[in-house]
């Protein structure tokens, strides 16, 4: 797909996330016990033969650098080209701070978006967890001759999303914003791959006017002045990763082995930064049942459905139950954690005892003692 050039949305924090996305964005959440959310992008990409993306940051994206660096472990390491990382470059008449929508996000990135060599660009929301056939997506926008083609999924996030009913000619004839629930239509993984024509022109009206949404205004005045767009339909695992609960049914989700299978899918792999670490010590009287554990950690107690990350410590007589626990947390001996999420770097006290719920998990942000 030498025609298609990415562009990942990476600087969103995702307030509902909370203590989690205090010093990262959604996009470098750890997730899964080893991977970063941005990877599914990146490797959805990857595995497509798009190797040219550039990733748009705003603000704490130090660990998104990290992570990324430059982008050999998606092969996106080139002389000329490869992945781009996209701090704001600032735009006179536009808010400071936040940007306030994608537009602004993209205009604030004008420069990139203009030098853009290839035809088309696939747009990537940077806190998704979907593994996208995005060569049958190209394939389908090329074949349609729509100039816009959203990326839609067959199931229903429990969370607000944008919907497009499509017509007898497979064209959307109506949107409808910030829906809930599962209303008539397909949902936006607001995903979308577009002429750079037709983007480039989309940016210049907005600036021109103040806007800075994509779908409120960009989108809904292509639509009405009658603009074509295409749908693609993702049938596979998609969650969008917006708040602590959204993100906690992501984790849990990788438990049930068809949306395990589903979503690392073989013909399309996942690739993450790789860490060069030893295998997991599960001591004598160690149990794990229905987990995913990282590699070295030293399980002394008991884990059951949970997921750990990287070099976790379980003393003996810790009882870890529906549990995420991120990388080098320690849990004391003879603890308690129902329904927790513990950020990196925590340290849990002995004997103590930590509940949440499955709907409302308790949160234990970075670093803490308790």
């Amino acid at each position: 797909m030498k025609d298609f050039h990415g562009i990942i949305f990476a600087y969103s924090a995702a307030p509902e996330l909370r203590e989690l996305v205090t010093h990262r964005t959604a996009a470098s959440m750890p997730i899964f016990g080893r991977y970063r959310v941005i990877d599914f992008s990146l490797s959805s990409l990857m595995n497509a033969g798009i190797h040219d993306v550039g990733v748009i940051m705003q603000r704490d994206y130090q660990s998104l650098m990290d992570h990324i660096r430059n982008g050999k472990s998606w092969d996106m390491s080139r002389k000329d080209g490869g992945v781009r990382l996209l701090p704001p470059f600032g735009m006179p008449g536009y808010h400071s701070g936040n940007y306030f929508g994608t537009m602004e996000a993209l205009n604030g990135v004008g420069d990139y978006i203009r030098d853009i060599p290839q035809k088309y660009v696939v747009l990537l929301l940077g806190n998704m967890c979907a593994n996208l056939d995005l060569n049958a997506a190209g394939e389908q926008h090329i074949r349609s001759g729509a100039p816009i083609t959203a990326i839609c999924s067959t199931h229903t996030p429990p969370t607000a999303q944008h919907r497009y009913l499509v017509g007898e000619d497979g064209f959307v004839k109506t949107a409808r914003f910030y829906r809930e629930g599962d209303e008539e239509g397909y949902t936006s993984m607001e995903g979308y791959i577009i002429d750079k024509e037709l983007l480039v022109r989309m940016m210049d009206a907005c600036a021109a006017e103040n806007h800075y949404r994509f779908h409120r205004d960009a989108l809904a005045a292509y639509l009405a002045a009658g603009g074509k767009m295409g749908v693609y339909l993702h049938e596979g695992y998609y969650m969008p990763i917006r708040s602590v609960d959204l993100y906690y049914r992501a984790n849990r989700d990788m438990l049930d082995s068809d949306k395990r299978h589903d979503l690392f899918a073989p013909e399309r792999p996942i690739r993450t930064r790789h860490h060069s670490l030893v295998s997991t010590y599960y001591g004598e009287n160690a149990v794990s049942s229905n987990s995913l554990i990282g590699d070295n950690c030293r399980i002394l107690g008991t884990v059951e459905n949970s997921i750990l990350s990287s070099e976790v410590v379980v003393e003996e007589g810790a009882h870890l139950k529906d549990c995420v626990i991120m990388r080098r947390t320690v849990i004391g001996k003879g603890a308690q954690l129902d329904c927790v999420i513990a950020d990196k770097d925590c340290v849990i006290a002995p004997d103590t005892a930590l509940k949440g719920n499955e709907r409302l998990p308790l949160v234990i942000p970075k670093s803490s003692h308790i």
